[in-house]
């Protein structure tokens, strides 16, 4: 077997932010100004019309990228400075929950169905039972959810739709057809018997 490829030898490997800024571009002075500190106006009709959002949290096991869906204004704007992200009962690995209570730094890519647009919400987290505040998204059956993480905003930015355009994933000729791809139960159950000889974390 050859030996595995040193990705990130003294030539190879960038070291430093100086490094990194040497091979690339400065960002044009508006790329910076974009970013505020608060939700106006527009990030607020923003978040109100996004039904899917992937919020990034990180904690003493490393980093995680959790989907999270509802329809649109399944967020709620509390206010310029916060928001409200309901927590429904999913799986109970509460990945992104652990890691809130570690390190409350949060990262969220809200996305708009059919549209390029992409909105980037930085923040800190903290999860709340209040129970005015699960009152506040009960569901039309009376149910609550199990918490609710309150997002203290720091920075708001729109992003440049173009992740979006190359991926091109609202075109419906590019849908990827269900036959060539595993399940996702052939795919859980392959991975529950790769683990199966590992101790649960």
């Amino acid at each position: 077997m050859a030996e595995p490829m040193d990705w990130f030898d003294d030539t190879h490997g960038i070291r430093s932010v100086e490094d990194l800024t040497a091979r690339y571009p400065t960002p044009h002075e508006l790329v910076i100004r974009k970013q505020i500190d608060l939700l106006d106006a527009h990030a607020r009709t923003l978040v109100e019309a996004s039904p899917f959002l992937v919020m990034g949290t990180t904690g003493p096991n490393g980093t995680d990228c959790s989907p999270r869906g509802g329809p649109p204004g399944f967020v709620q704007v509390a206010d310029e400075k916060t928001l409200l992200l309901p927590d429904w009962p999913g799986n109970n690995r509460l990945d992104s929950l652990r890691n809130i209570l570690a390190n409350p730094a949060v990262g969220l890519i809200f996305l708009f169905p059919g549209l390029g647009d992409i909105l980037r919400v930085n923040g800190d987290a903290g999860l709340s039972v209040h129970p005015d505040l699960l009152r506040r998204f009960a569901a039309d059956d009376g149910k609550l959810p199990r918490s609710v993480i309150v997002i203290a905003v720091r920075e708001v930015f729109v992003h440049c739709p173009r992740a979006i355009v190359l991926g091109d994933i609202w075109n419906p000729e590019k849908h990827v057809a269900r036959e060539k791809l595993p399940t996702l139960r052939e795919v859980f159950d392959s991975h529950v018997k790769i683990s199966a000889s590992k101790p649960i974390n």
